[in-house]
């Protein structure tokens, strides 16, 4: 477990938090669950579904997340694999639902001209692409421990943060994640250096919810009531809003047909274009 500044009863719910989010991070594993949200698969089902992952990545990643008890593996002969999602997979599903949420609305998108209207909209994005790019905001080492520091703390300045978030490592080394939440749009800082959460990283609240209570198997019924990230009576007050940014990216290749239908069968993992805040302003960060 990670140390902390936090209580013992904190720090540890953060440690099962940071866990998750380092065991969902490695790219394409959450398009692994995806396709396999419907039902289970055979390898070569798998490899039709995501054709831009060869064998030297795709296999390594159904072994992990198997190892890690999201998968359930089913041998019948060395050619024919059956994989499939595990309880602890399927209960994951909705936790994913409220991550693609939060990234639907937060981050940025590029935009398109809509024929039909003549007005440009957001470019259509899977919801694993949503999910992947908003866990690759806050998955990052240090980048969680900072924003549940600044959620308990309030207005902090760097000295504050690293004795709460990471006390055994030198004061320098909050800068360098600090600075990265903020060129993502998660943290602001005045000109006295000092860091405050943004309405998009307080938007955060229920996914840490979700995660927390899925890390330590506790149905989402009870996510809010978290001792963190609970709702408050009173909110600080929200600014205009901006679109948070993931560092660059290549995008997922364009789905087949067939694998796009799919996925389409289901609201939580469709690709309906997500709908841009109205008080977004017209540009934010890099686009992904």
């Amino acid at each position: 477990m990670a140390t902390t500044g936090l209580p013992e009863s904190i720090s540890s719910d953060l440690s099962r938090v940071t866990e998750s989010l380092q065991m969902l991070a490695p790219r394409w594993n959450v398009w692994v669950l995806m396709t396999l949200s419907e039902k289970p698969l055979r390898y070569r089902e798998l490899k039709s579904a995501l054709p831009w992952l060869p064998d030297g990545q795709l296999h390594p990643r159904l072994t992990r997340l198997a190892d890690s008890g999201l998968l359930e593996r089913t041998e019948f002969d060395a050619q024919d694999v059956l994989y499939g999602l595990s309880v602890r997979g399927r209960e994951l599903l909705p936790v994913l639902g409220v991550i693609a949420a939060w990234g639907s609305k937060h981050l940025e998108k590029e935009t398109v001209l809509d024929p039909a209207t003549g007005h440009r909209v957001p470019k259509a994005v899977p919801r694993a692409q949503d999910i992947e790019d908003t866990i690759a905001l806050i998955g990052p080492r240090q980048a969680t421990p900072i924003l549940w520091a600044m959620r308990i703390r309030g207005i902090s300045s760097p000295k504050a943060l690293a004795a709460t978030a990471m006390p055994d490592r030198n004061l320098t080394g909050v800068y360098a994640p600090l600075n990265r939440l903020a060129e993502d749009f998660l943290v602001t800082k005045d000109q006295e250096g000092r860091a405050e959460l943004t309405a998009a990283a307080r938007d955060l609240a229920p996914v840490y919810q979700a995660l927390s209570a899925w890390a330590a198997g506790r149905p989402l019924t009870d996510a809010a009531n978290h001792q963190v990230w609970a709702t408050k009576p009173a909110q600080l007050r929200d600014r205009p809003a901006v679109w948070a940014t993931t560092q660059p990216r290549v995008p997922a290749p364009a789905a087949t047909t067939q694998t796009r239908g799919t996925w389409q069968s289901r609201a939580l993992f469709s690709d309906t274009a997500p709908v841009r805040p109205a008080n977004a302003p017209t540009t934010g960060g890099r686009t992904r």
